[in-house]
């Protein structure tokens, strides 16, 4: 049968479209089957994320700040605690009175209307008006029952002893997060986890009064136990302040701690400022015609730890690193005898200068009495005579004793020392004999210190710790031990020596022995001139920064100590700035409850604190491990006060008033 060519064109269009219509439905069940399998995808593996999604639409969440954790000291008394304040805040879509919130919260939050209007009548999820708002004042807000204002309880730090250790603790900001000091350094330890109040709202954003509030608690943060003991450091800091107003000082700073463990029992830094109202300055500056770069200037250096973040040159405390070196090379022995002439010697252009060069010199001195005199000709040309030719191992002798490292500390900002070598830019040949006196070389308080303390602790020197432990609940989440930066700065051979000499410096014909009581203090004075920059020592008035570092007692040594005093020009010298008066604050001491030395034993310690210290670190050196009782060996003691009857305090009385 023969098919015309119309049947065939038929049959050719009908194959063509059911082909067509197969097409059409396989795509058409490949889109039904995707769309299926999104929809599986979407409710099955991907549900929580959108049912969290449709939560988050539907609920309003505001923030529940987390307690802080206290800052207490080594007896627990709390430095830094939690103040109760409020958050005060408006959500818009919910403001039924926008007029009556406007003058409510204008008059009792005492902000000016036209702020508050700004916020209330701004279209956002929740306006936060003002924070950390007394609870008190909180309170009265509540009270108003206003539609749209909400009052959450929150927390503001709170310092209940002001400005006591301002320069440790540190302060937080108005979000309550850490600033400076400890506060900043265990941010994440002191500031636990915030919680949240969600609450459910309807498409216009109204709260849905029939389903209420959820709540996720916050958990308080942990709280920081330190070793700084309140006793001590207010009774330090009312000495400290007494000092700079009788000798006209412009700073003065003392540290206390364990030479052992490492432990600081007193930071002052006066002026210290109050915690609670950091943004004070606590100087009569006139601010008025400052810009903000300069008021902010102002204050960053208010803050400033001058123990921890200040370098300066140490001056004549850094002589007994320089005499180690030397005693350890086995260059000299504490009898070495060096012949400082009339109290000048001429040095590579320059004139290195004993301070009472001008009443004829020391003449020939041993090396104990180099240190005890502090003589500048003597120590420098024991340096320069033996490493003149090879600096660097003067160099290399004093990075042995650690002298040079950061101690990374637990707290913010701390200054890094900076001891040149002879391969660095500007080092001269005057450099080295300078440096051997504390000159050209710039070293934070706390590095002098921590370096007493290694001589203290039989050559061990550990780091410095303010913190010593994290606790939660009263049960102890993290210690902070004590660590070793150096294992053995310097031989026993060497360490005999110096502890020695630095005995004989303070203590040595103050006083007949008193036997087995014995109290001996050892340390060293030092005066310098501090650099002003660029400018060097020659512009305008000199400042100088006068110290005593040291540590008691000499044979057993439980506390070590570094005064700082910051002063505008003369007189100025480490010995004669603490010329003692008769202590006035016995009283503070009696509390103590410890055992009173002998008279001998007290008349020691006076004789002692009468040539090297002023009244009040003497008082601060008795307050820690000693106590008195008026009695008439007590009165005769103190009509002795000061008497200086020995061959070395002879020596030393002869010197004038710089540099020792």
């Amino acid at each position: 049968m023969m098919i015309s060519d119309g049947d065939f064109f038929m049959k050719k269009t009908m194959t063509f479209h059911r082909k067509k219509i197969w097409m059409v439905f396989l795509v058409c069940a490949l889109m039904l089957l995707g769309l299926v399998g999104r929809l599986v995808y979407l409710m099955g593996v991907r549900s929580d994320y959108y049912y969290q999604k449709a939560e988050e639409l539907h609920e309003r969440e505001r923030v529940i700040k987390a307690a802080r954790g206290q800052i207490l000291d080594a007896k627990g008394r709390i430095l830094a605690d939690n103040k109760t304040v409020c958050t005060i805040s408006v959500i818009h879509s919910q403001i039924k009175e926008p007029q009556k919130v406007i003058e409510v919260l204008s008059k009792e939050l005492e902000i000016d209307t036209d702020t508050v209007r700004k916020k209330v009548e701004k279209i956002s999820s929740i306006e936060r008006i003002k924070t950390n708002v007394e609870k008190s004042v909180g309170d009265v807000i509540r009270g108003y029952e206003l539609d749209g204002v909400k009052v959450d309880e929150d927390y503001k730090r709170y310092y209940p002893y002001g400005s006591l250790a301002s320069k440790v603790l540190g302060f937080t900001g108005s979000d309550n997060q850490g600033i400076i000091g400890l506060e900043v350094k265990y941010e994440e330890i002191l500031k636990g986890q915030a919680g949240k109040i969600l609450t459910t709202t309807d498409a216009r954003g109204v709260e849905i009064d029939q389903i209420g509030e959820s709540r996720e608690d916050p958990v308080a943060g942990e709280n920081l136990k330190i070793s700084l003991d309140v006793d001590l450091q207010q009774y330090a800091q009312q000495a400290a302040l007494k000092v700079m107003e009788e000798k006209q000082a412009a700073r003065v700073s003392i540290l206390l701690m364990n030479p052992q463990n490492g432990e600081i029992y007193v930071c002052v830094n006066v002026p210290e400022f109050d915690l609670n109202d950091p943004f004070i300055l606590n100087t009569d500056v006139d601010t008025s015609g400052l810009n903000e770069q300069e008021k902010q200037d102002l204050l960053n250096q208010m803050w400033r730890n001058q123990c921890v973040n200040d370098t300066y040159e140490p001056g004549s405390t850094f002589k007994t690193a320089s005499i180690m070196v030397a005693l350890e090379d086995g260059k000299i022995t504490p009898d070495y005898v060096v012949d400082t002439g009339n109290g000048q010697m001429p040095m590579y252009g320059r004139v290195m200068k004993d301070h009472n060069w001008h009443r004829g010199g020391y003449g020939k001195l041993t090396v104990t009495e180099i240190l005890g005199v502090s003589s500048n000709v003597g120590t420098s040309y024991i340096i320069d005579h033996f490493y003149g030719s090879n600096p660097q191992k003067f160099v290399d002798g004093l990075k042995r004793m650690s002298i040079d490292q950061p101690l990374h500390l637990q707290i913010s900002g701390e200054g890094k020392p900076n001891i040149r070598g002879p391969k660095e830019r500007y080092f001269a040949k005057t450099t080295l004999p300078w440096m051997s006196i504390g000159y050209e070389t710039q070293v934070p308080p706390i590095n002098i210190l921590t370096f007493y303390n290694g001589i203290a602790n039989n050559g061990v020197s550990v780091r410095p710790k303010f913190v010593k432990a994290a606790v939660k609940d009263g049960e102890v989440v993290k210690e902070y031990p004590t660590e070793v930066i150096n294992p053995k700065i310097c031989s026993d051979k060497t360490l005999t020596q110096i502890r020695e000499i630095l005995r004989k410096v303070v203590g040595e014909g103050l006083a007949k022995p008193a036997g087995s009581k014995q109290f001996h203090v050892s340390g060293k004075t030092g005066t310098a001139q501090i650099s002003q920059g660029a400018a060097g020592y020659k512009t305008g008035r000199t400042n100088y920064l006068v110290s005593f570092c040291g540590y008691f007692p000499s044979e057993a040594p439980k506390y070590s100590m570094i005064v700082s005093i910051q002063k505008p020009g003369l007189p100025a010298s480490g010995g004669l700035m603490a010329v003692p008066v008769l202590p006035e604050t016995w009283n503070c001491l009696l509390p103590a409850g410890l055992a009173s030395p002998s008279p001998t034993t007290f008349r020691r310690i006076s004789r002692i604190c009468a040539n090297v210290l002023s009244e009040q670190i003497f008082g601060l050196i008795t307050s820690v491990g000693y106590s008195f009782t008026t009695s008439p060996s007590l009165t005769a003691a103190l009509t002795n006060f000061g008497r200086m009857d020995t061959p070395l305090l002879a020596i030393a009385s002869r010197s004038s008033s710089c540099g020792s």
